[in-house]
Parts: C-alpha cells; structure tokens; sequence
C-alpha cells in the first residue's frame, strides 16, 4: 500500500501485523528479540574506521521544552557536597546535583512497551490497569532492554530521494519512498536492524522556524507492514514518528506508528533523533549502514529512557 490508508486497514493492522505471542505469551522484550547474538556480531563488522556521530540532542533545563511537548527537566546542585557528608569542611570539596525529568516529548527518548495501550491492552495483551500503575510501570518497564541495543542501524534519507535538503511540513512518508530510498542508497533493511528515517524536521525549523500549527514531516501508517515485513528491532525519526497533521480525522488514529508499532508490534521508538549529521556523515563516505550503540536506563518500571545513540561507522 503506498497511499493514504484507510482507518478501517489501521485498526486491522493491530491484528494483522501482530507479534502477541511469536516470543511467549509472557514476553517484554518485543522486537528486541530479533538483536540475536548473531545480528550484533555481524553488525560489528560494519565498523570500518571508527567514526562515532552522536543521535541525540543535549538536554538543557534553561531550555527543557523547545518543540512544546510537554517535556519538564530540573536540575538542582548541591554544593558544598563534603561538608555535607561530613560534617566539616576540607580542602577538597565536591558537587552533586538532582536531575527529574520527564523524558518523553522534546529530548531525543526511547519510548518502551509500556508507554501506549489501544482498548485497554498493551503490547503481548498486558492489561494497561496491570502495567500502568502509580508506583511504575509493573511490565514491559525500559529495565528489560538491559543488554542495550547494538545492532546495525540503517539511514533511509528520503528528502536525498527528491532531492531536497527537507520535506515538507505533512508530507506523509510513504513504502515506495522508503524502498526507493534503499535503491539509490545500496542498502537493503533486514530482519534486527535499527531503522532510522530522515526526513530534515529539524534542518527546515533551523532554517525556517518552528512551523505555526506544529505540521511536521513523518511516517505514513501505509510504511506499518513494511517494518512488519523487515522485522526492524527500533524505529526512529527526527521527530515524532508520525506526520502531522494526522492523515485520519479519527482521533483515535491520530498517532498510527505509535499504537501499532508499541502494541501491536512491540517495536521500541525512538523520538526526535539528530540525523542531519549522520546523513552527511553517510554521504560523505557513501556507507549508510553503521554499528548502532544505544544503551538505555536500567531503571525499573519507567515507560522512556533519555537516550544518546551513537553510531559507529
């Protein structure tokens, strides 16, 4: 399917392209479960000369919320950290600081299993009352992706594809242009792989400024049966994952990749990448497969971590 997909294909595509069940009926890991042992050690072969280009934007709590999403981040220091310990002063001192955040929204985040529910269930049929509660998420916490996520990463740069430094605020990505992103790049997205897809969000705002409505370039919910199809492990863009505005008047479907990749799926996200480095870096070397290293919280019961990716070429 390459055009705008009907609301009634979305909705079916929460059972069709279903994972509940290919790895347990008690499974948390998702689509992680296709990183094998044998994925991470080829993807150690894609490591050439060992350059590393930073995914993630820095997190300031002077500017804890620049895409107006909600996000908060505090950070309060500690000073006098010896004394305080102590109970005396010394010639040696030290700081120490508190840092909350919500990670979701603006920061470049990874979004768990447990962040998204559809009727009441999430990813594997985990009843949402079980797995959000106050105290924490009880299952599919981030603390499952322990082992990280190394594996190869991929760059689909579409806006290379028409030949235009950005897209569009609400062009819709669609299957055909990821596919054709592969034949002019030589890649080809495989079973494990990290899938990142540009699509220049943050180059046009840079140029342009923030757009009025919050319009935005992303993933159509035709692109679902294709990372069905690759088994792609993480999915992420540089920006919300989903076009806006939404291709659906349904609210309900309003963030397609989100409800069907979290639940359906059980494919990790990850949020507001920076990617415009890492396609330039691909370009110059004409390689668009690298080593990606993402190590997430260990942090039980939270549904997102803050992350900074890194790729290796």
């Amino acid at each position: 399917m390459s055009g705008k997909p009907q609301d009634a294909d979305v909705i079916g595509y929460l059972q069709t392209l279903s994972n509940w069940g290919r790895w347990g009926d008690d499974d948390r890991l998702g689509t992680l479960n296709l990183i094998t042992d044998d994925v991470r050690r080829a993807a150690a072969g894609t490591v050439r000369d060992g350059t590393a280009v930073s995914l993630s934007f820095d997190m300031d709590p002077q500017n804890p919320d620049p895409l107006g999403h909600g996000t908060q981040i505090q950070r309060y220091m500690e000073l006098n950290e010896v004394e305080a310990l102590f109970g005396q002063a010394g010639r040696f001192d030290a700081v120490r600081e508190y840092v909350g955040l919500i990670a979701h929204g603006s920061p470049t985040h990874l979004d768990g299993l447990a962040h998204f529910s559809w009727d009441g269930k999430n990813y594997n049929g985990f009843d949402a009352s079980d797995v959000r509660t106050v105290g924490g998420a009880t299952k599919l916490s981030v603390h499952h992706a322990a082992q990280g996520i190394i594996t190869r990463g991929v760059l689909l740069d579409i806006p290379a594809v028409h030949g235009t430094p950005w897209l569009q605020p609400g062009h819709a990505i669609t299957p055909d242009e990821l596919t054709a992103a592969e034949k002019r790049q030589g890649v080809t997205v495989r079973a494990g792989d990290a899938l990142f897809v540009r699509t220049g969000n943050f180059a046009r705002t840079a140029a342009e400024g923030q757009h009025p409505d919050d319009h935005a370039a992303g993933l159509s919910a035709a692109t679902l049966p294709f990372l069905r199809e690759r088994d792609v492990a993480l999915l992420s863009t540089d920006g919300q994952q989903e076009v806006a505005p939404a291709e659906s008047a349904d609210f309900d479907l309003r963030m397609p990749i989100h409800v069907v990749g979290l639940v359906a799926l059980g494919l990790w996200l990850v949020d507001n990448a920076a990617l415009d480095e890492l396609a330039r870096t691909c370009q110059e070397k004409n390689r668009w497969e690298f080593l990606l290293s993402l190590v997430p919280w260990r942090m039980i019961g939270v549904t997102s971590s803050a992350v900074n990716p890194v790729a290796v070429f």
